[in-house]
């Protein structure tokens, strides 16, 4: 499902349940995806080139799959981080918006601030400031 961000009536925050919807429309937008963030699946968004992406970090798993595409997202000039996957479901993008904590960041989050501990929110209104 894509659906825009709840309560924040911000067009350039959306709200992806798998990372495959992103589209041409979502260049420069903030994305919350729940899809994890290796690389097979952040490469998606390489092409069509948001602001930044949040992922659901999925445990971060074997050989740190589950992160290991944050590197190639700054190397693609994508802010990128992800929120752990005890505080938000993989797969439900509103349940990371409203409830993801953020667990890594890559170099390009780093250099605007963001960092472990903030809430997905926080990381979005700290890029996308009113």
């Amino acid at each position: 499902m894509r659906q825009p961000a709840p309560d924040v009536n911000d067009p350039r925050i959306q709200l992806l349940d798998s990372i495959t919807e992103i589209t041409p429309e979502d260049r420069g937008r903030v994305i919350v995806a729940a899809s994890h963030a290796g690389v097979s699946a952040v490469r998606y968004a390489f092409n069509d080139q948001p602001l930044a992406c949040f992922f659901n970090d999925a445990g971060v798993g074997k050989d740190a799959a589950g992160i290991s595409g944050l590197a190639p997202l700054a190397d693609h000039g994508i802010i990128a981080a992800t929120y752990r996957h005890d505080s938000a479901r993989i797969g439900d993008a509103l349940d990371g918006w409203q409830h993801g904590i953020l667990s890594h960041v890559n170099a390009r989050a780093a250099a605007r601030g963001l960092k472990p501990g903030m809430s997905v929110q926080e990381a979005a209104q700290l890029l996308l400031p009113r």
